[in-house]
């Protein structure tokens, strides 16, 4: 699916990266711990999650995701925006729980990793 596709299934507001909404996404990866973002090794991939920090960004840059959904209404603060911007990310906050944004997301075809 395109990210503009994923966006709508969320009822997210994208804050980075509105000029990347036609890239494809195929998979995707809830988590809340950097360190498991790491171990992944796929394209086309989505993370959702709950932490929002830079640590995430620069854990996403590190594995080449260009997509960032920030689940549970988190805000995502300017300085991500920033870095981001740099790395060519799309940033989306959305108001549903991760369980709730995965179960939409995987019933309109998003695979999972595992």
């Amino acid at each position: 699916m395109k990210i503009n596709e994923l966006v709508n299934i969320l009822e997210g507001r994208v804050v980075c990266g509105e000029q990347f909404l036609d890239r494809e996404i195929e998979y995707g990866f809830a988590s809340d711990l950097m360190s498991d973002v790491l171990t992944l090794d796929i394209d086309k991939l989505v993370l959702i999650t709950g932490l929002n920090n830079l640590q995430t960004i620069r854990t996403a840059e590190m594995a080449d995701i260009e997509c960032i959904v920030f689940a549970r209404n988190k805000r995502i603060h300017p300085s991500m925006v920033e870095l981001a911007a740099e790395h060519q990310m799309v940033l989306v906050e959305c108001r549903f729980s991760m369980f709730k944004a995965v179960a939409r997301l995987s019933a309109a075809g998003l695979k999972p990793v595992y």
